[in-house]
């Protein structure tokens, strides 16, 4: 179920006071926490191609040397026995039992989702002190980690040279803590970082919530917008009236050009790409293949479970909605939409109620032999 409170905070208290704002160390926010992997399981997924993993080495052939997965055996068995940090994302997309951690998050959008990145660090293991563009809940699976909270920065803030990592050159502490199994530091984005194991082995759960860039949603709403247009829509002024100066751009112009963006900047225009890009998923080889039984046999069994990798989210109104599945869209009732969203795993009795019309009983067969449900 989602969270509630963390620790003996309302979510609500939260969510304003502290979400994209500042920092909080939630101590016992998982009571009895036990890590769903170790780190030889780690290292496991970090030898399959299919896997995004990375090795942090503070000193290595560089400082903060990078190196980058699949790896082999052979490469862990040669690393010093400390200041060391494998990292391997979207484990939730491999493991169930880490993707189950998901399901405490979602007092927060699934479109806003990233991953969930897991980092085993040996003794003194860091990535350095760093900020990111997100939002990261920070969950200790095991052992100790300290973290060092330091100033505000942004794209101008001096970075280490010589190094791939984005290494703060300057790192100005404020807050210092060492986090158990089953504490968890909420870090807003643009805040630095820097966590570094103490003593033994520990490993990291950073469950990472994704904002597009303004640049990025210029760049990708407009591309989306004119793929859609041909050569044939140009700009026009049929009223041009004759100018004193050839050389000036008048105010009418100018006027006719932003009543043309806007014309194709409508809010259907808008929703139908976010809900298309925000659900577009972040690792496309790992998309679901679709599935051998028939999507119809979905009405004999108890629940129907997302796929790891597929995004859900719904845009609504009145009584219809369009649904966004992995970048597609789809007509359907609210009902369906609100029941397809509302759970990761709907229960099949609440499906067939919420199912205003044949075309609903067909969306969902068609998802499960897409295999973005399985039956």
């Amino acid at each position: 179920m989602p969270l509630t409170h963390l620790g003996n905070m309302p979510v609500s208290t939260f969510l304003r006071d502290y979400w994209q704002q500042k920092p909080l160390l939630i101590r016992n926010a998982f009571p009895d926490f036990e890590s769903p992997l170790d780190g030889d399981e780690l290292a496991g997924l970090a030898l399959e191609d299919e896997v995004e993993s990375r090795l942090v080495l503070e000193k290595g052939k560089t400082p903060w040397e990078l190196r980058q997965g699949p790896f082999e055996e052979d490469d862990f068995a040669a690393l010093p026995p400390s200041h060391w940090t494998l990292l391997v994302q979207a484990v939730d997309q491999w493991v169930p039992e880490v993707q189950e951690l998901l399901h405490h998050f979602r007092f927060l959008p699934d479109w806003r989702l990233d991953d969930i990145m897991v980092s085993y660090a040996v003794d003194q293991g860091s990535v350095g002190p760093h900020f990111d563009y997100y939002d990261v809940f920070l969950l200790q699976g095991n052992g100790k980690r300290r973290w060092r909270i330091g100033q505000t920065c942004d794209s101008q803030s001096p970075k280490v040279e010589d190094t791939a990592l984005n290494i703060l050159q300057d790192f100005e502490g404020t807050e210092d803590w060492v986090l158990e199994p089953g504490d968890m530091l909420y870090i807003p984005p643009g805040v630095a970082h820097w966590g570094t194991a103490e003593g033994d082995d520990c490993i990291t759960y950073s469950i990472g919530f994704r904002a597009p860039s303004v640049a990025d949603i210029f760049t990708e709403l407009s591309q989306d917008i004119a793929s859609r247009l041909t050569n044939d829509q140009r700009y026009r002024d049929p009223a041009l009236a004759p100018s004193e100066n050839p050389g000036e751009i008048p105010a009418d112009t100018l006027n006719a050009l932003d009543a043309l963006i806007q014309s194709h900047l409508t809010p259907e225009a808008i929703q139908d790409w976010f809900g298309r890009y925000m659900t577009t998923p972040k690792y496309p080889d790992l998309e679901p293949e679709v599935a051998e039984e028939n999507g119809e046999d979905w009405t004999g069994v108890p629940n129907l479970e997302r796929h790891p990798a597929s995004r859900f989210a719904y845009c609504a109104e009145g009584d219809q909605a369009t649904l966004y599945v992995d970048g597609e869209q789809y007509s359907c009732s609210r009902a369906l939409a609100e029941c397809l969203c509302a759970d990761i795993a709907p229960e099949t009795r609440e499906l067939k109620a919420s199912a205003q019309s044949e075309q609903d009983i067909a969306l969902v067969s068609e998802l499960v032999e897409a295999g973005k449900l399985w039956a």
